[in-house]
């Protein structure tokens, strides 16, 4: 069961000292937007090129962006060590997945809430992960979508069913509330933003998301 804090929730004034209080955490979740694929904009891969020389833990890459054929693979290439792309914005998901992989990276797809699973069912055998958002892309602090629980569901018995070592991350509205049900329903690498950086602490916060999910594990 692993903790991917989101920086969207921290203090981008002061990001070296925000990945450091993370530092317990598996991985520090980066979100790119680019204000196409989604209406927001938030960084990108030169700030990501210099958290990579600062973060005590390796960075989980999740873009939100148009063209990842292009872009997505300039993000493993920097040092990411797991980039995600949307396949509704992917033109050639298995090249991308590919490309990713073959910068020493694990490749990620994502889903959108309204995006069915089923027709991207054939891509787990070029993944290492499937990101099932729970609230629509964009922006933090969204209601978390308990109506995707299903859908973690279904992937989870597609991977059973293809096999390998392949997670499932749930992105959105994950707090200690949440977590119990989407560890429940099959997820195993958890985003939190909010929830990681709030007033009680940073640490205490990744070690309390990590044992309610570990409690609840999928079986």
């Amino acid at each position: 069961m692993q903790i991917s804090p989101s920086i969207l929730s921290a203090d981008f004034a002061n990001l070296q000292r925000e990945l450091e209080a993370i530092s317990t955490a598996d991985w520090a979740h980066v979100d790119v937007m680019d204000n196409h694929f989604v209406p927001n904009l938030t960084l990108g891969l030169p700030v990501v090129e210099s958290l990579l020389r600062v973060t005590p833990i390796p960075l989980d890459c999740h873009l939100m962006i148009d063209d990842p054929d292009r872009w997505a693979p300039p993000y493993a290439e920097a040092g990411a060590k797991s980039v995600t792309f949307h396949v509704e914005a992917a033109a050639d998901p298995v090249r991308t997945a590919r490309d990713i992989r073959a910068q020493g990276a694990r490749a990620s797809m994502a889903i959108k809430p309204g995006t069915d699973f089923a027709p991207y069912e054939e891509l787990l055998r070029e993944v290492d992960m499937v990101l099932v958002m729970t609230v629509e892309p964009g922006f933090g602090g969204q209601s978390f979508m308990a109506d995707m629980m299903p859908k973690v569901t279904q992937v989870r018995e597609a991977v059973r069913r293809h096999g390998g070592d392949i997670w499932i991350q749930v992105d959105g509205g994950v707090s200690a509330s949440t977590i119990e049900q989407c560890a429940q329903a099959g997820a195993d690498v958890f985003v939190a933003g909010s929830a990681v950086y709030n007033a009680e602490g940073a640490a205490e916060n990744v070690a309390r998301l990590r044992a309610l999910a570990a409690a609840h594990r999928h079986v």
